[in-house]
């Protein structure tokens, strides 16, 4: 009969911890699995991420490609169909984009693009502006400082 006091795991599923050091007869005994000599062999090894025991790493076989500017300016981008939201005659700056919640990084230059359409008359005072966005916002009344 099957109850909790004849439970036990089937066959070969449970495995038995491998004892290292504990004599010749062990089959793991006096270099305990480590070899002789060596770094691998002394206690404290550590190596570093990237090293392949010596043959040139693969960040280093691998060429050289590209180039980064590290005068680069990040642009961030602002839809004319978003603009659409604001009230007639409001004057579109980097503080109403923040409170709008349309822009979220103030360090970047903002960008005005011609996707969608614009039915009021805006004041936009941003960083840049696409031709097609100014034509758009000047065709609907607004202006455009930059």
């Amino acid at each position: 009969m099957l109850s909790l006091n004849t439970l036990s795991p089937g066959k070969g599923a449970r495995k038995a911890k491998k004892r290292i050091g504990r004599g010749p007869g062990s089959g793991f005994g006096k270099t305990a699995g480590r070899g002789h000599k060596g770094a691998r062999s002394r206690s404290g090894y550590t190596c570093k991420p990237g090293f392949e025991g010596g043959q040139m790493p693969l960040h280093r076989r691998l060429p050289k490609r590209g180039f980064t500017n590290i005068f680069k300016k990040e642009c961030t981008i602002v839809s004319l169909s978003a603009l659409d939201r604001f009230d007639a005659g409001t004057v579109i700056d980097r503080d109403a984009l923040l409170a709008a919640g349309l822009i979220k990084n103030t360090d970047n230059l903002i960008k005005v693009l011609a996707n969608g359409e614009i039915s009021k008359a805006l004041t936009v005072d941003v960083d840049k502006i696409s031709q097609g966005a100014r034509d758009k916002i000047v065709a609907a009344g607004g202006t455009v400082k930059e």
